[in-house]
């Protein structure tokens, strides 16, 4: 983990930036990244049809409407009230349920899901190995965890334009934090794709999207 990667922010201030840019968040997501991370996701996760899947951070629902479509139950997550509603509204008639809580303290039961998926929600979280360990306790055994984020990086600008906690994450340490919280094949590997977020100057940056797959054990 990078030393300069310590919380800078106090206690809601992303809750509301998320609340603040929810109704442009899906404009702004397209900018950020493309379709590629959500087929990279769902390839590694292996949802089958009747699966209970929770998409931590699920904002609009980029990873949670793949999910669906593959005949999952979704448990959306996300601490922001104003991206709940959004959800909420979109998945109507789906089988959605929107749970607000944050990546520390996930509101799921011990070993209520068949698989955990989430997208850019790492470098948001006060404590990544904390989080991964939720969400690992919240698998049922040989269930999977999906992770897509922002390798390391040096962009402080982002710790002040869009929140971030930390600049990315290296591969050793993803490797280490999923396996100290239970799973085995763990992997971690690039996706291919790039988050490209802008600077308030206008500045666009490509920053490589890492995606980690681990197995909850089963003894």
């Amino acid at each position: 983990m990078q030393s300069d990667g310590k919380q800078t922010h106090e206690d809601g201030a992303t809750e509301q930036y998320f609340d603040r840019v929810a109704g442009q968040w899906e404009k702004m997501r397209r900018q950020f990244f493309g379709d590629g991370v959500r087929l990279a996701v769902m390839r590694a996760a292996g949802i089958s049809q009747g699966d209970t899947v929770a998409d931590v951070g699920t904002g609009t629902g980029f990873l949670a409407e793949a999910a669906l479509d593959q005949g999952a139950r979704v448990i959306g997550i996300d601490s922001s009230e104003a991206m709940l509603a959004k959800v909420t509204k979109r998945f109507a008639g789906r089988d959605f349920q929107a749970r607000r809580g944050n990546v520390d303290l996930l509101p799921l039961q011990t070993s209520e899901v068949e698989t955990v998926i989430a997208n850019m929600v790492l470098h948001h979280a006060p404590d990544p190995a904390r989080a991964i360990q939720e969400m690992a306790r919240s698998l049922k055994p040989g269930g999977r965890l999906v992770i897509t984020d922002a390798d390391s990086h040096n962009h402080e600008w982002l710790r002040a334009e869009q929140h971030d906690r930390w600049l990315g994450f290296a591969g050793d340490d993803l490797e280490r934090w999923f396996r100290h919280a239970g799973l085995v094949d763990v992997s971690v590997s690039d996706t291919g794709e790039n988050c490209c977020p802008s600077t308030e100057c206008g500045e666009r940056v490509a920053i490589p999207i890492f995606l980690a797959r681990g197995v909850k054990a089963t003894s």
